[in-house]
């Protein structure tokens, strides 16, 4: 009897222990300058700007202390989502194309994100992608 009990706590704790974990998307964040190299949101030209995905629905946005803007909770689904956004300075148009990976948990990584409009010029910065509006 006791051999049975044993082998059950046994095989309770080791189903037990699976963890179930997901891990969501880098943030994308933003950096928005002009031909100087100067943050359009610091010097207040850049004072209106939302995003919205394709069915026209604004994503969330924050503004950092060192006025970049973090563009959150995007690129959780498998394939590529086009987004607009606006401001007073400039409208364009980007894509983001993401895919699930499956490791220690499960969930999306952003793969690419593709810009488009006349005129602008992106970076990435390693860790944030600087847009310079005219």
């Amino acid at each position: 009897m006791k051999k049975i009990f044993l082998f059950l706590v046994i095989a309770i704790i080791f189903t037990a222990c699976g963890e179930e974990c997901y891990n969501a998307p880098q943030p994308v964040v933003f950096e928005f300058v002009n031909s100087n190299d100067e943050n359009l949101i610091t010097n207040g030209t850049l004072t209106l700007y939302n995003i919205q995905d394709e069915n026209n629905t604004s994503l969330q946005l924050t503004k950092t202390d060192d006025d970049k803007v973090i563009l959150e909770k995007v690129g959780a689904y498998n394939g590529t989502k086009n987004y607009t956004f606006y401001s007073n300075v400039k409208v364009f148009e980007f894509s983001i194309q993401s895919s699930e990976f499956k490791g220690g948990c499960d969930g999306y990584q952003i793969n690419k994100l593709t810009f488009t409009g006349i005129n602008i010029d992106v970076t990435d910065e390693k860790g944030y992608y600087k847009i310079v509006l005219e």
